[in-house]
């Protein structure tokens, strides 16, 4: 087939988040399918210094360091009328290279990675258009809203009107749009104009069943102190895991800690906030920051957390610590779209008191956590593996693009 341009919010290396670790195994992909070119966007050094991997697997590639403060780029959307997300991934190099690529080379599919980078897609583009939102922004964005304060609340709603305008026109210009969940698809198309003809599908998360692997030998986690050991893994910047930490170290630990003394509550993960920080000690919390590796914590611990309040799409955290091999307790929202048994691959609980109740219960019942450990990897090895997940990408980058007027 002809050559891909790959455009992605971030680089896709490493595959150590949620978002990464998705578009890093799509480029993989992809990269078996055809020469790949790829604009994307780094935040730190760290990012920066994964430029090297990029390379190794892109036909071409264009990395741009995203440095625009959000205080300047909200003013820049005020101004101009555009949703703050894309103003914030607005570069005029990455353009210019997405204008050479498409010049030059004979792209015949472009693969668009979260909804921020579809605006560097042409419209003049004759080409398929593949894209994938992960999730519908503009629903969080609502989500935010709700919860927030006024002056936020207006900002966060302002972005949800225009985010779900957006996102309508990029649908009726794809030839097919991609969620994580077929929750999220069926909300995607829910939200679209009834005279749209937008093809919505969805498209889960995998995992890497090999790289998480209970009989592997992670090496070793800080639990030093006796059990048991509940804990939680994810990017500790993010919103609605500082919710979900929060509520679960203030709310449950106490009512745990009730039946269970000596419980710990650990909140592994990179860049906590000084909110997350504030909780270290707090019922029995501790807070690590980045760890080199998450699998040890995943590996010694007696449960896994997801207890968030807010969720879109399939949360990596979950697959990860099933494939581990891990009891995982987990709200209704964080369980959406990984397709297990309640009570069988995994627990489901909703609200202060249903959450402790449950997790005292696996604590305390080591042959039915045992069990729901060994369900939860037979279940990912058998639905979860990322070749299976991903190979309807290869028929979607050969299908016939849709004209350009199609809505």
């Amino acid at each position: 087939m002809s050559e891909i341009l790959f455009l992605a919010h971030r680089i896709p290396f490493p595959p150590d988040r949620g978002d990464k670790i998705r578009s890093h195994h799509i480029l993989k992909r992809l990269a078996g399918l055809a020469p790949v070119h790829v604009a994307t966007f780094v935040e730190t050094a760290e990012d920066a210094a994964q430029e090297a991997g990029l390379a190794a697997l892109a036909a071409s590639h264009c990395v741009v360091r995203r440095s625009r403060p959000v205080p300047l780029a909200t003013l820049e959307a005020m101004a101009t009328g555009r949703p703050v997300s894309l103003t914030a991934f607005a570069s005029a190099r990455l353009r210019g290279y997405v204008a050479k690529v498409l010049r030059e080379r004979p792209i015949g599919a472009i693969v668009v990675f979260s909804g921020q980078m579809a605006q560097y897609v042409p419209r003049e583009f004759p080409g398929t258009v593949v894209m994938d939102f992960v999730d519908v922004d503009s629903a969080k964005f609502e989500d935010y809203a709700q919860r927030a304060a006024f002056p936020v609340s207006v900002l966060y709603r302002r972005e949800a009107r225009l985010l779900s305008a957006f996102e309508a026109q990029v649908a009726g210009r794809a030839a097919c749009s991609l969620l994580a969940t077929p929750e999220e698809a069926a909300l995607f198309a829910s939200r679209l104009p009834q005279d749209s003809t937008a093809v919505v599908r969805a498209m889960s998360n995998g995992i890497d069943a090999e790289f998480y692997d209970p009989a592997g030998n992670p090496g070793s986690a800080g639990l030093l102190r006796a059990g048991p050991h509940i804990v939680f893994t994810g990017q500790m910047d993010y919103p609605p895991n500082v919710e979900a930490v929060t509520f679960f170290a203030r709310e449950v630990m106490p009512i745990v800690r009730k039946a269970l003394g000596d419980a710990h509550f650990h909140i592994v993960g990179r860049a906590p906030t000084t909110k997350v920080e504030s909780l270290d000690g707090t019922n029995g919390t501790s807070v690590t920051g980045a760890v080199p590796d998450v699998r040890p914590w995943i590996a010694r611990a007696d449960l896994i957390v997801a207890p968030l309040l807010i969720a879109r799409g399939v949360q990596n955290k979950v697959l990860e610590a099933m494939a581990m091999g891990r009891p995982v307790l987990a709200t209704s929202a964080a369980a959406t779209g990984i397709g297990a048994r309640n009570g069988v691959e995994l627990a489901v609980a909703d609200g202060a008191e249903a959450l402790a109740s449950r997790a005292v219960e696996l604590l305390e019942d080591g042959e039915e956590a045992g069990r729901m450990g060994l369900a939860a990897r037979a279940f990912v090895m058998r639905e979860k593996a990322w070749d299976a997940v991903l190979a309807p990408l290869d028929a979607l980058c050969r299908a016939k693009a849709r004209p350009r007027n199609a809505a």
